[in-house]
């Protein structure tokens, strides 16, 4: 990918291809929302805590293990929607059964391209939502891995999000940290490609100096799609991936209720 813009979570890489599919039935909806396809895992009647979480896809899109992580914070209390910004172009439509990427497939050309668009039509995916499914006294948080972390720091950026969270990001400028409004929780792996121990720091550098509100929880043993595309069967990938999304939605659930 290209390296030209100074960023802190670098761009995605061929190895975002691979990754192990969870097993289990989604128990979500598709509804199309601001003409873009989204999936929305709705809580039960007595655990619904009246607000509402934005989950922004890595580059498998709204796949199967997405869809059961959303289920996952459904069933603790929030309201969630999912946006494929892929337009059902994700990435799996361009690899073999090997992991390996299509003869031809210009990874770096689909990535930038995705980006640019999806940049430009997530804000008013994000309106619409507030439209259709808000209330006076709704409260938003967003979560996002790898492509999904600059839609993240945006939304808190622009106040459309009171809390957010993100794992093993990817596409993050100094700009992103430096404009946060809201309280950013970061989940992240000792051994990352895109967010290693050098901009790791450099990130804390900068939301340290702009007094930004932020907590790192960080792993050693596993690598860069931990907590969306682990191997379950190993004890310990599915510690960890259990780990950060508890340490997630105890980071919404504490600044939601101070808000």
């Amino acid at each position: 990918m290209s390296e030209s813009k100074n960023y802190l979570a670098k761009p995605i890489d061929l190895c975002c291809l691979s990754g192990t599919l969870h097993e289990g039935e989604p128990r979500g909806k598709l509804e199309t929302i601001s003409d873009i396809e989204t999936y929305i895992a709705t809580p039960k009647a007595d655990t619904a805590n009246g607000n509402i979480v934005l989950y922004f896809p890595d580059v498998w899109g709204l796949f199967n293990n997405g869809k059961l992580i959303m289920d996952c914070f459904a069933d603790a209390g929030y309201l969630t929607l999912g946006l494929d910004y892929f337009r059902g172009d994700d990435v799996t439509k361009h690899r073999d059964e090997n992991n390996q990427p299509h003869s031809g497939f210009d990874f770096a050309a689909w990535a930038n391209a995705n980006l640019k668009s999806a940049l430009e039509f997530t804000p008013g995916w994000i309106e619409a939502v507030k439209e259709k499914y808000g209330k006076e006294n709704t409260k938003y948080a967003c979560t996002g891995y790898c492509f999904g972390g600059p839609f993240v720091c945006n939304a808190l950026g622009n106040g459309a999000v009171s809390v957010g969270a993100f794992g093993h990001p990817a596409f993050l400028e100094e700009h992103h940290f430096a404009n946060l409004k809201g309280p950013l929780f970061l989940s992240c792996s000792e051994t990352d490609f895109t967010f290693g121990p050098e901009n790791r720091r450099k990130a804390e550098e900068v939301m340290t100096r702009d007094k930004k509100t932020y907590q790192f929880q960080l792993f050693s043993g596993v690598n860069h799609g931990f907590a969306l595309r682990c191997n379950l069967d190993d004890p310990y990938e599915k510690y960890v991936k259990e780990q950060s999304f508890i340490g997630i939605i105890g980071w919404f659930d504490f600044w939601l209720s101070k808000k």
